[in-house]
């Protein structure tokens, strides 16, 4: 290949994951209580250390990758003669699609006749990473960058995302939820169902009283937006901040009603960055359906 295929460390695959699909990632920042971490996929600070500062109290927040970072990880590729196709988190939430932008302009005038293509997912945590799932399934199978490219975009609106949260600490502390919703929230057991829609951001779906009842929402969800065939036997991923007990039941009951993908099933955490903003207590299902609205 005279081509790597990049993406941002939000993208929730396991480190092991994206070397196994020889995914090249580069990584987000993000601060607990001030001090800053590179996002490495859990290798300098686990998953298990992280979620548990935050359950004690923790402030977190992130930094996106910005123009410079660009540049500085993809110019060795540059160097040795490698053209990039770098996948973005969504534009949605964040900036760095336009950073990359711009990295790509200053990359591609510096070195001419290299290319660095850019792609907005529109998609967030393991959404983001099924994406690049079935785009290095498409490299895999010889596809040039454009035809990786036009996959891409004739996909990635139908990479659903349904997720709810049980714990709304973090939201208050990043100013996304009152304290007062979140007191009203937490005595009701209101579990809040969200999606991302096709512009790649967040949006409430609905609100669920219990948290078993929302992991029956959006099972049943997913099988609505499979156009209620049960055959469905495409990518699946579950992600999860500090409840995988959740995402294990969560993946029983999408196996029950798509027999085809029992043991297919992967289940990840969400990182640090994504997790930053998330808290504990969510889980989030992603699949390929019907186009997002």
């Amino acid at each position: 290949m005279n081509f790597i295929l990049s993406c941002g460390s939000a993208v929730d695959l396991s480190l092991e994951r994206l070397k196994e699909r020889n995914i090249d990632w580069i990584p987000f920042l993000f601060y607990i209580d001030g001090k800053e971490y590179v996002d490495d996929l859990g290798q300098t600070i686990t998953y298990e250390t992280f979620y548990k500062k935050i359950k004690n109290g923790a402030i977190t927040r992130t930094s996106q990758i910005n123009e410079n970072k660009f540049v500085e990880h993809y110019e060795k590729f540059f160097k040795e003669g490698l053209d990039v196709i770098c996948v973005c988190l969504s534009s949605g939430i964040s900036g760095t699609y336009n950073s990359a932008l711009i990295a790509k302009e200053e990359l591609e005038k510096k070195y001419p006749g290299r290319k660095m293509y850019v792609i907005d997912s529109l998609g967030a945590s393991s959404g983001y990473g099924l994406l690049m799932e079935i785009l290095a399934d498409e490299r895999d199978n010889g596809a040039t960058p454009a035809e990786i490219i036009e996959k891409a975009e004739n996909i990635k609106l139908n990479i659903q995302h349904l997720f709810f949260s049980t714990d709304f600490t973090t939201y208050v502390r990043g100013g996304r939820v009152s304290k007062t919703m979140a007191l009203i929230g937490t005595i009701l057991k209101i579990c809040p169902i969200l999606y991302v829609d096709k512009a790649g951001k967040l949006v409430q779906y609905k609100k669920v009283r219990t948290k078993k009842k929302a992991i029956v929402q959006i099972v049943e969800e997913m099988y609505k937006l499979c156009n209620e065939n049960s055959d469905y036997d495409g990518k699946c991923l579950i992600s999860h901040s500090y409840c995988y007990e959740d995402a294990a039941i969560i993946k029983d009951q999408v196996e029950n009603i798509f027999p085809k993908l029992k043991g297919k099933i992967k289940i990840y955490s969400i990182g640090t960055t994504i997790g930053s903003h998330t808290g504990i207590g969510t889980c989030a299902l992603f699949f390929v359906g019907n186009k997002r609205c």
